[in-house]
């Protein structure tokens, strides 16, 4: 079953904080409730600042936007005012009598009374480029200015709109083709009306073209840039009015109206190729059935400008505190875990088994009291060690005299029960070969009552048994022993541990024998370890049975508790330097292998 990638993660997490210390802890505690809490007040404060700050560069924004789109409409409501005044002049009524009459015949009397019609137009808004006057007896114009006569007005696009709106229409810029100069121009066409409105004349209109560039000018000239530029669209995003500078949404305009919704003026957001931009934008009202609109652009980072440095300063500010807390963090740590710090230092030293350090303390707090207690248990620790070691001697010997004791019953049964049957049988000089080996046994196994005796003599003992086993069983087995080094004679080995395992070769591994049997014991040493093998060629352990190669955990039968037995003197007298292990094949033989360290016959008292 595989585990979910969040419950490892999360339990590497628990691993790494299992493994700080306790200074890193509180320590890290400090730094986490003093970052916490600088965090939690500059965030709150830099975005009650941010947002009035916010709040006011969009609001100039809009104004700045505003205040364009008035100056727009006042000049185009001022052109709109000169072509009133124009219509309700005496030059203009005039003409509009013959044109509603059809006389043809004071067209230059007209062409010369319109010219200071004309120039008081121009006068009184110097935006006024040219001012055409379409009628069907002829068109008038301003002198100065030379007409292009393959230009009519009567084939344009502003002549069709006209005639079917029949109210005044704003053309956006656009080049002028009725006159040679061919400028970019406004537009406004309105149809010409004469004393009765009700008898208006025939495809009589007036026509003024507006510089495209001035207009422009005068509408930004005392604006506040600040990198905004300015312009003037209609809903399909097109300029009205051309600007020197490409618009950022460039030839594909987003869907304006979707964007600016219903209202007259606001802002929204817009994703440019490279950042995003702030666009406000204000409805025009002297063509508000067009939807002209000036829009002011701003990139939204130089727009919140102030906004990006209140919020470098408060992260500068809140990484400067942050830091300041990390110092004084470790600071009033170290401080706070002065005294554990001491104790632990006693602690190590307790480790090393110097028992006579004690803690002492000023303070009355939790850590004394646990200073105090820590005395107690080393005086008590000293105590018990003292009464441990009196009594761990005696224990000792007492252990292994009971092991031994243990042992001597298992083999000494067998062998008497052996001598008994023999003298049954008459057979009195094989009983009396056997309770004379039976005797040096006996000798060789008391020792004066030491554990640890030559090597030689246990190798002696195992050779007694042999021999007394040999003549119980006549021709069933051979012996033989090997030493590697002779000096190896002399280490002392704890006694009675080779006579055991010769004794289950005989009666476990040759037991479906009458002859053939060999039993070989070696003696070999390196890197200062003493190695005894007892191998056979018996019938070997069953695999269910000889799967562990420790005889510690082999099951035992109700014969076997010799060899636990000695793994145990082993294990007792030289901890875990020493130890036993058995390997087995099946019809093929077992070998038990024992290793100890090497204890010359000199050294044998500093065990």
């Amino acid at each position: 079953m595989r585990k979910h990638p969040d419950r490892i993660k999360s339990a590497a997490s628990r691993n790494m904080l299992y493994k700080l210390s306790f200074k890193q802890r509180i320590w890290a505690s400090f730094v986490l409730l003093i970052t916490l809490a600088i965090a939690a007040t500059g965030s709150i404060s830099y975005l009650i600042a941010s947002r009035v700050v916010q709040k006011n560069a969009f609001q100039s924004s809009q104004d700045t936007v505003n205040k364009a789109a008035q100056i727009v409409d006042d000049k185009l409501r001022n052109t709109a005012n000169s072509v009133r005044a124009l219509m309700l002049s005496d030059p203009f009524k005039q003409l509009i009598r013959d044109v509603q009459s059809g006389n043809v015949s004071r067209y230059y009397h007209h062409l010369s009374a319109l010219q200071a019609v004309f120039s008081q137009a121009n006068f009184s808004d110097p935006l006024i480029e040219n001012i055409l006057v379409a009628t069907p007896i002829g068109e008038f114009y301003f002198l100065n200015f030379v007409r292009n006569p393959a230009a009519s007005f009567y084939n344009t696009d502003m002549y069709r709109e006209i005639k079917n709106t029949r109210r005044g229409v704003w053309v956006q810029g656009h080049e002028d083709t009725f006159f040679s100069s061919r400028q970019r121009v406004l537009s406004l066409v309105v149809e010409g009306v004469g004393e009765d409105p009700q008898f208006p004349p025939f495809d009589t209109y007036v026509i003024v073209n507006i510089k495209e560039r001035e207009l422009l000018r005068l509408s930004t000239q005392n604006l506040s840039k600040d990198g905004r530029e300015y312009y003037v669209i209609n809903p399909q995003g097109e300029q009205v009015i051309r600007s020197d500078s490409s618009p950022v949404w460039g030839d594909t305009p987003p869907d304006f109206p979707k964007l600016m919704g219903e209202e007259d003026q606001g802002s929204f957001f817009y994703e440019g190729k490279s950042e995003t931009y702030m666009l406000n934008y204000k409805r025009l009202d002297i063509n508000h059935d067009r939807g002209w609109m000036v829009v002011g652009v701003q990139s939204k980072d130089q727009l919140l400008r102030e906004v990006s440095q209140i919020k470098q300063t408060a992260y500068l500010t809140m990484l400067g505190f942050v830091l300041l807390s990390l110092l004084f963090a470790n600071k009033l740590t170290t401080v706070l875990l002065r005294p554990l710090y001491k104790l632990q230092t006693l602690m190590r030293r307790v480790e090393d088994n110097d028992l006579s350090v004690r803690f002492e303390s000023k303070f009355q707090d939790e850590v004394a009291q646990v200073g105090s207690r820590f005395n107690r248990m080393l005086d008590e620790i000293t105590r018990l060690i003292e009464d441990v070691r009196k009594g761990e001697t005696e224990k000792r010997r007492s252990e292994m005299k009971a092991l031994t004791a243990q042992m001597n019953p298992h083999f000494f049964y067998n062998t008497l029960n052996t001598i008994y049957c023999k003298s049954v049988l008459g057979e009195n000089e094989d009983a009396s070969a056997m309770i004379l080996a039976l005797s040096e046994m006996f000798q060789l196994s008391l020792n004066a009552g030491k554990e640890l005796i030559p090597l030689q003599d246990e190798l002696r003992h195992a050779e007694q048994y042999v021999a007394i086993q040999q003549i119980s069983y006549e021709n069933l087995f051979l012996y033989a022993s090997e030493v590697e080094e002779e000096q190896l004679l002399q280490c002392l080995v704890p006694k009675i541990i080779l006579q055991p395992l010769v004794e289950n070769s005989i009666l476990h591994g040759f037991r479906n024998r009458r002859s053939g049997g060999e039993i070989r014991v070696t003696v070999k040493s390196g890197d200062g370890i003493l190695r005894l093998t007892v191998e056979d060629n018996g019938e070997g352990i069953p695999s269910a049975k000889a799967d562990s190669p420790t005889v510690e955990n082999r099951p035992r039968s109700r014969h076997g508790y010799a060899l636990p037995n000695i793994t145990h003197r082993l294990q007792l007298y030289f901890g875990n330097e020493a130890g036993m292990a058995m390997t087995s094949r099946p019809g093929e033989g077992t070998s038990v292998e024992i290793w100890l360290p090497i204890v010359e016959e000199e050294h044998k008292d500093e065990r």
